[in-house]
């Protein structure tokens, strides 16, 4: 097994946690733009080889790695409503965050406007709902807090104005298996 991705990535990270969790032996292959456009046509990372097996997208890999293990990727369809929730506003914040380092920022382009206030949108539904103690298994879960911890890591958002989102992550901060992968640590 070999994933190629970012220690900074919050897709990437999310796989790093399940492939720990599995006790699977990989391959990491730090990887950056210009390896990804070459070596992927989704020209991001991550991606992931197994045996043949070419996967492009975090969402696919997890999958896999999920039914490896004997386990569903998002159980159930609420599960995975809140996952694809989750990706959307990381997607769209990952994206404004590359924006921003290549001079172009929400101020100047009224969509990047309509983005910046798709990510809030959902952070605020988000901070409306009860959080559950940490929960290995629940990928919409470990999305929610790859996106929260890597947003606070790339100083994207301040977390307090949304004070159930605070109480999740700072108890998915508490398990070994989130902390141990934080992007500052590698």
């Amino acid at each position: 097994m070999k994933l190629f991705g970012s220690y900074t990535s919050p897709f990437v990270r999310h796989c790093r946690i399940v492939l720990a969790q599995h006790e699977q032996k990989f391959e990491f292959v730090p990887t950056d733009y210009a390896q990804s456009a070459q070596h992927s046509p989704a020209k991001r990372v991550p991606f992931f080889s197994h045996n043949g097996l070419q996967l492009h997208d975090s969402s696919s890999i997890l999958r896999y790695l999920r039914t490896l293990a004997g386990e569903p990727f998002c159980a159930d369809d609420e599960q995975f409503d809140l996952y694809c929730l989750v990706n959307t506003a990381l997607d769209t914040a990952v994206n404004l965050f590359l924006l921003e380092r290549d001079g172009v920022t929400a101020a100047q382009v009224p969509y990047l406007q309509r983005q910046q206030a798709r990510v809030q949108s959902i952070l605020d539904e988000l901070n409306q709902r009860e959080w559950p103690a940490a929960d290995a298994g629940n990928d919409a879960h470990l999305r929610l807090a790859c996106f929260l911890s890597w947003a606070q890591f790339r100083e994207r958002l301040d977390i307090h104005q949304w004070p159930e989102l605070q109480n999740f992550l700072a108890s998915m901060n508490q398990q070994a298996w989130f902390a141990n992968t934080h992007p500052a640590l590698s």
